[in-house]
């Protein structure tokens, strides 16, 4: 007689882990097109980031973010604090950049100049070298611990170290002049600071690149979880061509695969061993999928040695792959009102950033009025105002001042000199007093404006409101 009061196995709840271990993925080599653009994307990314701290301009570094003088140099410009304006330009410009790329062609940045893109390539290259191909790398997983694989693994992680130091160090090196830096550390008189952003940095690209991987792109980055608000039927993805790989499956090269009824994907799996983030491209697009290209490459090598249309595998938009509209006319569709927009906003936003930086005056004057007292009548029974102007030269050239004021009919400037001179980047502070004329002062606060001005460059000039107090 059946028990009723133990469930049946079929209705037995079933438990499921909402965790999954991490599957190591050792990705094969690939060579193609995309292949050499991310070679040249790594190695032009690499040789900006490496190289622009060591370049010199007017006898300072070029790019330089010198946070304890509270000043940004980028070659021939130097922004302050009061330059926060410019900072907001170009997250914008990014911002709208990253848009149109993406409703273009997808995640373009992810696959070939994300920073964890470009130095998960360079820590493989290292890895390929010292370990061999995939398929040694898989076999050295296996393999228990011995003097082998404790000496590739040893020259391994030295070299990713060493690459990891390096750029730990570079990237302090925008901060603290790089060459003080390199005196620091030759003389083991590296700051706690520093030492701790090199060292961070350092094991950050280490662990990032080297451990983690695939998954920083799969669990860590945002991008991947809202890329998808921003594609359409008509951005360009990489897609599997189900209509004319299907149905898959191996055969001889001989083998006339029109006749025997199959598509033209042989099943050979290349585009998942190829792929950094172990996904098969063949189920669709997936959000883990970086954009990188490797399985088309790895694709067509393979549509050519059987002698295949190349294709199957390919940037394509989900119309085409449904036969809304032919590849050939692809480029009509991909100028479309989101990508029109975004291009003409870029342009009408980074059109006038540029005009903003090439009409920028480079002086900046605060007005401070004196705190004792708002006002003061002199011997001569004048009123008097007293101020402290800060001058500061934003430009690279030393420059000399002038100050003027209006607002009040014979309105007198008293101060220590006729001009005041500035040096390059300097900061400057002139005691000012304002003199008027108790008959003109109409009201008990009057509005003047004092005028700073070059005697060199007319165009170097800057006016700043304040208040006149009368007694």
């Amino acid at each position: 007689m059946t028990d009723k009061t133990q469930p049946d196995s079929a209705d037995a709840p079933i438990e499921q882990q909402l965790y999954a271990i991490r599957q190591k993925i050792q990705p094969r080599a690939v060579h193609g097109v995309f292949a050499n653009w991310r070679i040249a994307l790594v190695l032009l990314t690499q040789l900006l980031y490496y190289g622009l701290p060591w370049i010199k301009w007017d006898d300072r570094q070029a790019v330089l973010f010198d946070l304890a003088a509270r000043k940004f140099y980028i070659f021939g410009l130097v922004f302050w604090p009061q330059d926060f304006v410019y900072l907001t330009g170009i997250l914008i410009l990014s911002a709208l950049a990253l848009f149109l790329f993406t409703a273009v062609a997808g995640r373009l940045w992810c696959g070939y100049a994300c920073p964890q893109t470009v130095y998960t390539e360079i820590f493989m290259w290292v890895e390929s070298w010292l370990e061999g191909d995939h398929v040694a790398r898989k076999r050295l997983d296996k393999t228990p611990w011995n003097a082998t694989k404790l000496r590739k693994r040893g020259a391994k992680h030295l070299v990713w170290f060493v690459i990891a130091l390096w750029t730990g160090f570079t990237f302090v090196g925008y901060f603290t002049p790089i060459q003080t830096l390199v005196a620091e550390v030759m003389q083991f008189n590296l700051g706690p600071w520093e030492s701790f952003w090199i060292l961070f940095y350092a094991f950050a690209t280490w662990g990032n690149a080297g451990f983690m991987r695939e998954q920083v792109c799969t669990y860590m980055c945002p991008y991947a979880r809202f890329q998808s608000v921003m594609f359409d039927s008509d951005t360009l993805t990489v897609t599997y061509d189900n209509s004319i790989g299907e149905p898959r499956g191996p055969r001889s090269k001989k083998t006339d695969y029109k006749a025997a009824g199959l598509g033209t994907c042989v099943d050979c799996n290349v585009c998942v061993q190829v792929c950094p983030t172990g996904i098969d491209i063949r189920n669709g697009l997936q959000y883990e999928c970086i954009g990188c290209a490797a399985c088309i490459d790895g694709c067509d090598q393979i549509m050519d040695k059987m002698g295949y249309p190349r294709g199957l595998i390919r940037y394509t938009t989900e119309n085409v792959v449904k036969g809304k509209y032919p590849d050939s006319s692809i480029l009509k569709h991909v100028l479309r009102p989101r990508t029109i927009i975004y291009t003409v906003l870029l342009a009408l936003i980074g059109g006038a950033f540029v005009w903003s930086l090439a009409t920028r005056v480079p002086l900046r004057v605060d007005v401070v009025r004196d705190r004792v007292a708002l006002s003061k009548e002199t011997d001569e029974g004048m009123i008097e105002n007293v101020y402290r102007l800060q001058l500061i030269n934003k430009d690279s050239q030393p420059h000399r001042y002038t100050i003027t004021a209006h607002g009040i009919e014979g309105l007198q400037v008293v101060t220590a000199a006729p001009e005041v001179a500035a040096a390059p980047l300097q900061t400057v502070d002139i005691p000012v007093s304002l003199i008027a004329d108790p008959v003109e002062l109409k009201s008990r606060s009057i509005e003047v404006t004092f005028t700073i001005q070059a005697t060199d460059d007319a165009r170097i000039r800057d006016e700043v409101a304040t208040k006149f107090f009368n007694r």
